[in-house]
């Protein structure tokens, strides 16, 4: 069977592509959230698996729903990695209108592809769905967001004080339906369509993790892509990524991908202000350092990988390098 038989909503018929490493329990939560959508609404589910090792593999041969196909990598390729070979997977042998793709720990809510598929999307490449928490509060990382640099009245407000919740949406953004138009988005619950995947290509995969998201919707919106929100379309992301309790960054190899693709980010967003803010961010990211005790010498030599490939626009340095500085003395 090659995954294109069934029906089509509204907008036309929909892939889900999810990325999953060694997070079998969420894996378990989110599978049957897909398949508890109806077919008309979503048509295919890929599951990539990152290599992961921990019986993902068994878990998923046994599944019996033809709706689901997976991909198993050689490697671990990371978030970008693993959204770059699913959605290229699914543009070959699916035959989507629509992509929507999540991470293992992310899934949509009951009814959210009908609600999907009842948008009026005409006009626009890309749709960012609303994302919470499984208590029901805003998930800080997934908020749609705008590129402040392209908006003088989001740039003066950013500027006088409203920090991220000038050019993120908030919750009054949440509360309120409609659709309108954002800049960027994150890879939970990201819907693009099909053409503009085969214009525009896909996500980096030698960004690994952190960005790539950003870096991709960023780069379609930048290129004259129209991306949209709407509330009605929910997410929920079980995400213990961030914690005020520890504001490490954990592990510490992280430290590279997280402010390697932040610079490549923000020369992306900011233009000709790329200098001015770096000047600005560099020593607060910086600042970090005092809370990592005992591991400065790596975060700084981490930090300064970052600095000389993210300025150079370099993605290209082996994962098994940047562990090697992360752990080396």
């Amino acid at each position: 069977m090659d995954g294109t038989e069934g029906l089509t909503g509204a907008q036309g018929r929909l892939v889900a592509v999810v990325v999953t490493y060694r997070r079998l329990e969420q894996l378990q939560v989110t599978l049957p959230a897909l398949l508890a959508q109806a077919e008309e609404d979503l048509a295919a589910i890929l599951v990539v698996d990152n290599a992961s090792g921990d019986g993902t593999g068994a878990y998923l041969a046994a599944q019996q729903d033809p709706r689901v196909h997976v991909l198993t990598l050689p490697q671990n390729g990371g978030g970008a990695g693993g959204f770059e070979a699913g959605m290229r997977h699914a543009m070959t042998h699916l035959a989507p209108d629509w992509i929507v793709v999540m991470d293992d720990d992310a899934r949509p809510a009951p009814g959210a592809m009908a609600a999907f598929h009842a948008l009026d999307l005409d006009g626009y490449d890309g749709f960012a769905a609303a994302v919470r928490h499984p208590d029901g509060t805003l998930c800080e990382m997934n908020r749609p967001t705008f590129n402040p640099f392209w908006h003088k009245r989001i740039l003066a407000h950013t500027l006088l004080g409203g920090g991220r919740g000038a050019f993120h949406l908030g919750a009054e953004d949440f509360a309120r339906p409609g659709l309108r138009r954002i800049d960027g988005a994150s890879f939970v619950g990201f819907f693009v369509r099909a053409t503009t995947v085969a214009r525009r290509g896909y996500p980096d995969p030698a960004l690994f993790l952190y960005g790539d998201d950003a870096i991709y919707t960023m780069g379609l919106t930048a290129a004259g892509h129209r991306l949209a929100f709407d509330p009605s379309v929910r997410f929920e992301h079980d995400s213990s990524t961030y914690s005020n309790a520890d504001p490490r960054i954990r592990p510490l190899w992280k430290v590279y991908y997280y402010h390697r693709n932040l610079l490549i980010l923000y020369r992306i967003a900011t233009g000709i202000f790329f200098v001015p803010v770096l000047l600005l961010y560099i020593p607060r990211w910086l600042l970090r350092l005092r809370h990592h005790k005992g591991e400065r010498r790596r975060y700084l030599r981490l930090f300064r990988l970052a600095l000389w490939d993210g300025l150079r626009g370099r993605t290209g340095r082996p994962h098994d390098d940047v562990i090697s500085h992360a752990e080396g003395e």
